[in-house]
């Protein structure tokens, strides 16, 4: 490692202490109780007036409970998500979400199909956008034909099912909840929209 490259990864390191600090919803004093370290050491860490060393960052990841490398380490990981994508009757599923919990996000692709099957039940909350063509969905004794820039969310213990309309194919993003959580959209206020 030249000395150049050197001084990056300490030059790196206070951004990175301040930014797990606040994620851990932690003040300096908060820190300061945690590793013995007085909260003005703290902040010429953040700041990087003060220099990292050993005996100053083990205490600081110990409180955290994260591992050494990630306080001195300044490579970010891959964010893309490389899942595979899977073929189910006539649609393709891509995952855009891999990490666990409760809410997932699936691009779909539907091709157009003859398809017969009942529309099914299952656990969950599912809220649907189109991208583009037209999606039939099927929810309970209701049927919808929506177009590209439309939105749909249900629950998914109500008989339902979708697939592309018009003998063409559609696109949508899918994002699914387990548990039954909601999609919470933020919009400007009545008065705001033009």
């Amino acid at each position: 490692m030249t000395e150049t490259s050197f001084d990056a990864v300490l030059a790196g390191i206070g951004p990175r202490l301040r930014t797990l600090r606040q994620q851990s919803d932690m003040t300096l004093t908060d820190l300061s109780e945690a590793t013995g370290i007085n909260v003005s050491t703290l902040s010429r860490l953040e700041s990087g007036t003060r220099r990292a060393n050993l005996e100053l960052l083990l205490p600081i990841a110990k409180a955290h409970g994260v591992p050494l490398d990630d306080l001195v380490n300044s490579k970010i990981a891959d964010p893309r998500v490389r899942e595979e994508p899977q073929k189910v009757g006539s649609m393709t599923i891509i995952p855009l979400t891999s990490q666990p919990g409760n809410l997932q996000a699936y691009k779909m692709i539907l091709a157009p199909t003859e398809d017969i099957r009942e529309p099914g039940t299952h656990e969950g909350y599912e809220w649907l956008y189109v991208l583009s063509g037209r999606v039939r969905l099927q929810l309970g004794d209701r049927d919808f034909v929506m177009g590209a820039g439309e939105a749909a969310e249900f629950d998914t213990h109500i008989p339902h099912r979708f697939s592309a309309a018009d003998g063409r194919p559609a696109e949508v993003i899918s994002l699914f909840g387990k548990q039954g959580e909601r999609v919470h959209l933020r919009a400007a206020p009545a008065d705001r929209r033009g």
